[in-house]
């Protein structure tokens, strides 16, 4: 049996009706119902709704062979899985962004205001620059706009809410997206059924 860690809401839904499509339904699935965990009667594959945060959690201490989980997660958590393919979904960048008249100062630490310090923290130790990380966890564009942070490091969809808070991309970090991600272990275990998952949901990838 493969145990899959699904991210609870749209997203693991959306997730679950492509495997299902490529042949790894379940019967005791039931949309928008509350049950946690769900089990196919031929003892193929099994199901757990996790906090998306939580997955690279379940599938690093073995609780689930594989999972689904958004690159900025992964990235965040420092995870040590594997990431076996780009499922193509939730699309976005992690980006700096400053106001339009952002100078850098760089005689003292610049100031990052982010909800992901970890990969703030890499990105400025990557580029060689000295950094004081503001934790935040909602409205991380008030940051420039009532002069507590320099930048901020966030999740940039459409760029909208930036432009209507006269925020501008000055960097952009990584691209983001839904990645299917397997324990190392799990994958020395079952290497063989976790492969044919992997191919078979890459072939229900548009």
């Amino acid at each position: 049996m493969i145990n899959i860690a699904l991210p609870k809401g749209r997203l693991g839904e959306k997730v679950y009706a492509m495997l299902a499509s490529c042949g790894y339904g379940c019967e005791q699935y039931e949309k928008g119902s509350r049950k946690l965990v769900f089990r196919d009667g031929g003892g193929k594959v099994s199901y757990f709704w996790v906090k998306p945060a939580d997955v690279p959690v379940y599938v690093t201490l073995g609780a689930a062979d594989v999972g689904v989980a958004g690159k900025d997660v992964i990235d965040e958590s420092g995870a040590e899985v594997y990431e076996l393919s780009d499922l193509g979904m939730g699309k976005c960048c992690m980006c700096v962004a400053a106001k339009k008249d952002f100078k850098d100062d760089k005689s003292r630490p610049l100031r990052v205001a982010t909800k992901f310090p970890k990969i703030a923290a890499d990105y400025f130790l990557g580029v060689g620059r000295k950094i004081d990380i503001i934790k935040l966890n909602g409205s991380i564009e008030l940051g420039p706009v009532l002069g507590i942070s320099d930048v901020i490091v966030d999740i940039v969809e459409t760029g909208t809410t930036l432009k209507e808070n006269d925020l501008t991309i000055i960097e952009r970090i990584s691209d983001i997206s839904c990645r299917l991600i397997c324990g190392k272990a799990a994958y020395s275990f079952k290497r063989a059924e976790i492969d044919v998952l992997n191919e078979k949901l890459r072939g229900c990838i548009k």
